[in-house]
């Protein structure tokens, strides 16, 4: 009798449990074992009885060798050519391990059927191995969706921002002995070289071109690549005014994005497939960010949280509010409740399924996706609903995509080729920080971090210092503390310090009777820090916006709806607090109104320019 070469396994061909996994694990193997229904001549050939064979399938090795049940499955899971697949069956067969899933396995040989309708349930009946081409190709077309969005939306806000003549020029920065001597590692960027306005508008457009470049499969990997480097530019100097979480979400998305995208010009789904490593880490991602912001509500120990009023101020108080959150608010209170409850429920139980099954991450998908829809009606976050969703197609597979997607897009898909040993190499060398440092980030959250060994601690936190200049690994935690009342900066001028004039934003709430505006994708960066300015102090930069209106600065005043001054700059300037409130129903119905006001008083005293040696020609002084 010839030697046998594969290893051997018997399983039960009436079965209809053990007919769908035996499928799937000659995905998994592909080739490197047989797989045979057990017969009366095979088993007695081998000298296996009807009573074993019954009771668990068989695994026949080359060397001779026999096992059955759980020990059997990963032993034959260790003939994989996958990396990960050799690796799980690995831990399989540790001590411990392999009795607890022996156990298992001997409570679903009893109950088959049972077991066969929750396989069905978990797993579906696709039993082909997970392939993730098609998710990497919408995703990449996604997030160069995003960019692009994400680069337009700066574009038109640039100047007035980051000019010669906006509120946080760069130009200073990268000309600062100060900031030069902190390392220009520390904050990476192109615009150490030329930062003049020129220079920012180009960085924009060339970002809207690779963006285009990404979005139409053009040279993928180098595109996102490029959209990286460039948007980190501007992060890395751009202070409070590109601070906000998706930005540095949407660095840490680039980032995974450049390592999985395929070569070549046009590659189409590319022939690559993704590996298990690369599908962890964006999952991991998706993880970190709605855990991370759920575990941050809890240990806030904010009040409103913990009784589930939060949603009671939430609407309210929302730095951009939409005619959806005005709608919210009217709700009634037992709806709002339950409302806190659901997020808090979608934000710590609900991330956990992104490791789980098939049909589990598919769930997942769907509570996402219907938490990033209430959050689209109810504010406005910029791009973040955007890239969350992208993000969220990490939790599907391809055999997901091709039930709801036209089949054309798939035409040129072609079979899929394994990683190389460079990519996973590439992979495993990527995987391996980020995983350290997204672990370490959570354990701080829930309270746990640094314990173990010391050296251990000194080795992540030496890799978090190297790293944190790339904003790849990042710590996320939306609304840990609600802000319960919603003080709102007018921005007045004045020529005789009588009269008073408004500055109109685009945006943010002033006119009590206009609605709030939907406004995302586009990030009001401007109109977004007023909110936040309005819960302190006055902060640096608030006096310098307060400077340019003096000044009349053009690039600065197209950040506003209207110029009160088009004639000439005010000569006097003030800062005025007001405390707003959503009207009711009745209220809305009889004055028009969507908001009621009380003024608190002044939140920066009247400035007036005086002259001086200042390069604007001026002095900021305050106006008695």
């Amino acid at each position: 009798m010839r030697a046998m070469t594969r290893p051997l396994v018997l399983f039960d061909g009436d079965c209809g449990f053990c007919k769908r996994w035996v499928a799937r694990w000659r995905g998994d193997t592909q080739g490197r074992v047989r797989f045979v229904r057990a017969s009366g001549w095979l088993r007695a050939l081998l000298g296996i009885s009807r009573q074993d064979m019954r009771r668990a399938l068989q695994l026949v090795e080359p060397s001779g060798r026999r096992s059955s049940g759980a020990e059997a499955v990963f032993r034959m899971l260790a003939w994989s050519p996958r990396w990960g697949t050799r690796f799980a069956a690995r831990l399989g067969l540790l001590p411990g391990i392999q009795q607890a899933a022996g156990a298992v396995y001997s409570v679903i040989a009893r109950h088959r059927g049972r077991a066969a309708r929750w396989d069905t349930w978990l797993f579906s009946r696709v039993t082909e191995p997970a392939e993730h081409r098609r998710v990497r190709w919408l995703f990449l077309r996604l997030m160069g969706g995003t960019f692009l969005i994400a680069f337009t939306s700066l574009g038109r806000q640039v100047l007035g921002l980051y000019g010669e003549k906006g509120i946080r020029p760069i130009r200073d920065l990268a000309q600062s002995e100060r900031w030069a001597a902190q390392g220009r590692w520390r904050r990476p960027s192109v615009f150490w070289r030329d930062a003049s306005d020129a220079a920012l508008v180009r960085g924009c457009r060339v970002g809207q071109g690779l963006s285009l470049a990404l979005l139409f499969n053009v040279a993928p990997r180098l595109s996102a690549a490029g959209l990286w480097g460039l948007y980190l530019s501007y992060v890395s100097l751009g202070r409070e005014f590109l601070s906000f979480q998706w930005d540095v979400l949407l660095l840490e998305m680039g980032a995974l994005g450049a390592l999985t995208a395929p070569g070549g010009v046009r590659p189409g789904l590319g022939k690559r497939d993704v590996s298990a490593l690369e599908v962890l880490l964006f999952r991991m991602l998706v993880f970190r960010l709605y855990f991370g912001s759920g575990m941050s509500k809890f240990h806030s120990r904010d009040q409103t949280w913990r009784d589930l009023s939060a949603c009671d101020v939430y609407f309210e108080t929302a730095p951009l509010p939409t005619r959806g959150g005005w709608a919210a608010h009217q709700l009634p209170r037992p709806v709002r409740h339950a409302g806190t409850a659901a997020v808090l429920a979608a934000e710590t139980a609900v991330p956990f399924l992104a490791f789980g099954p098939r049909r589990v991450r598919q769930v997942a998908f769907g509570i996402f996706s219907a938490l990033q829809a209430a959050i689209v009606a109810t504010g406005n976050y910029g791009f973040f609903n955007v890239q969350s969703q992208a993000l969220g197609l990490w939790l599907l597979d391809d055999a997901a995509l091709r039930r709801v997607l036209p089949s054309r897009w798939w035409r040129d898909a072609g079979p899929a080729r394994r990683p190389s040993a460079l990519g996973t190499a590439l992979s495993a060398a990527t995987a391996v920080p980020v995983l350290a440092l997204g672990s370490a980030e959570l354990l701080r959250r829930m309270g746990w971090w640094p314990r173990g060994p010391a050296r251990l601690v000194a080795a992540v936190d030496w890799l978090e210092d190297r790293l944190l200049p790339l904003h790849s690994v990042n710590s996320y935690g939306l609304f840990s503390v609600m802000t319960v009342d919603r003080p709102e900066i007018t921005l007045e001028g004045s020529d005789d310090g009588v009269h008073w004039v408004e500055y109109p934003f685009r945006y943010k709430t002033s006119a009590l009777d206009r609605p709030p505006r939907q406004v995302a994708p586009h990030q009001p960066r401007l109109d977004w820090q007023m909110w936040f300015a309005a819960l302190g102090s006055p902060p640096s930069w608030f006096i310098t916006l307060m400077e340019r209106l003096l000044e009349g600065s053009p690039e600065v005043l197209r950040l506003f709806a209207a110029n009160p001054f088009p004639d000439h700059p005010p000569r006097v300037v003030r800062a005025v607090l007001h405390d707003y409130r959503m009207t009711s129903r009745e209220e809305r119905q009889r004055t028009g109104a969507w908001w009621k006001r009380e003024r608190h008083g002044l939140y920066v005293s009247p400035l007036t320019l005086t002259p001086g040696t200042s390069e604007q020609g001026g002095r900021l002084t305050w106006h008695v």
